[in-house]
């Protein structure tokens, strides 16, 4: 298993030695993303957010796909919903729109973010979603159990900060060689990282749905943050698992190596993932890194793997997760007709079931609360009345009484 590591000490302060990359040189980013319902379902539950932070825009507008990076840097994010029918679109939904609301929110024309500025703000950014998704669901009983995936990466000069949340994933493509820099947060990898799974019985296994974390279904999240320094040349891949689910690591690598454009790339990769049977739906950002501000590829460098970001402390009360639920919350919109608890509506062979987050001890037991259909540790069971007649117990024996005389009395009558 990948050991975490911390970032080696930087400059410290509001300086602008840490997030001056426009000093150093530009950074020029080339981008496209695309989402695909699928071959089996029949909507899409998937989201993307792609977000120039400084223009404060967003979306695949032109000056957003090829551009130059800002001093208050850029963001990138896939959301994979679930919760059957509608719920889970709108859990994606709501959590694109927050993140991009809370990492834009305060910023001041022409001031610098600071490295751990920008990464305090994404990790605060999805607690945010995570709490207001939950609240969501407990205000509107036709979204008990919504949430979604997120993984989203936020550039700072040279500084790619990933934030994950579920089992989508976040890879980087340098000199040819794909790396996942991400870690799933899923049954599967637990056991694989436990050693009591091998990565080709991964493939099979029947609980390969199942993850630890979701945002939306429990009021705070363990937000995973981790980095990379980028070289020029790099190109970053964000996607659900409707793809990374789909087709082969291999192949992912061999699309991303062959094709320079992200738009073709992007096409290429959905195109795939359907070919493979599309049983989910399908979402993909590629993203090209290149200018003087990014140093060029090197051997020599520190090679790509999994590294831990450690913000510093913070009080806990400046955190989401330590606020309570709002009790005059607005409700969204009603879920469409059609759509909701007892939905016919086909949700693919790959639907996503986010358990409480369970430790290598502790899986069994969550299997087993899964086969027995038990519903979530995070929702609390309705009690269900049972309607009566509301007639006093004297009453309804007398009237048994009754009837058992004149049947009596009838049966003597005719056998005399």
């Amino acid at each position: 298993m990948t050991q975490p590591e911390t970032p080696r000490a930087g400059p410290v302060g509001d300086g602008p030695t840490e997030a001056s990359g426009a000093a150093r040189g530009e950074i020029r980013v080339k981008l496209f993303a695309r989402t695909d319902v699928g071959q089996i379902r029949e909507h899409n539950e998937d989201n993307f957010l792609v977000a120039d932070l400084t223009r404060r825009s967003r979306g695949l507008l032109e000056n957003n796909r090829i551009a130059a990076i800002g001093p208050q840097g850029s963001l990138f994010a896939v959301c994979d919903g679930m919760g059957g029918a509608a719920a889970g679109e709108i859990a994606s939904q709501l959590a694109v729109d927050i993140i991009y609301e809370r990492m834009a929110e305060g910023l001041q024309e022409g001031l610098s973010l600071t490295r751990d500025e920008l990464a305090r703000r994404l990790v605060l950014a999805i607690e945010a979603a995570g709490l207001r998704i939950f609240q969501e669901a407990k205000v509107d009983r036709t979204r008990r159990g919504m949430g979604t995936t997120v993984t989203a990466a936020a550039l700072m000069d040279d500084h790619l900060f990933f934030a994950q949340v579920g089992d989508s994933r976040g890879y980087i493509l340098r000199s040819g060689r794909l790396v996942q820099l991400t870690r799933d947060q899923s049954l599967v990898n637990q056991l694989i990282e436990a050693g009591q799974l091998t990565e080709e019985e991964a493939e099979t296994f029947e609980h390969n749905n199942i993850i630890l974390q979701a945002l939306g279904t429990a009021d705070t999240v363990q937000v995973d943050l981790t980095f990379c320094e980028l070289r020029r040349g790099d190109a970053l891949l964000l996607c659900s698992d409707g793809l990374s689910g789909m087709v082969r690591f291999d192949d992912i690598q061999d699309v991303l190596r062959a094709t320079p454009e992200p738009i073709d790339a992007c096409k290429l990769l959905t195109e795939r993932a359907n070919q493979a049977g599309g049983h989910d739906n399908i979402t993909v950002i590629v993203v090209q890194f290149d200018g003087e501000g990014l140093p060029p590829s090197s051997n020599d460098g520190e090679p790509l793997k999994y590294r831990k970001y450690v913000l510093p402390e913070e009080p806990a009360d400046n955190t989401e997760p330590g606020r309570r639920l709002h009790p005059d919350l607005p409700s969204l919109p009603p879920v469409p007709s059609g759509y909701g608890p007892g939905s016919s509506a086909p949700q693919g062979l790959g639907s996503t079931i986010a358990l409480p987050q369970a430790q290598s001890s502790e899986q069994a037991s969550a299997l087993a609360a899964l086969r027995s259909n038990r519903p979530p540790a995070s929702y609390e069971e309705e009690r269900i009345d049972i309607p009566g007649t509301h007639v006093p117990g004297w009453v309804v024996v007398a009237i048994v009484l009754g009837v058992i005389l004149i049947l009596t009395g009838t049966a003597f009558i005719f056998l005399r």
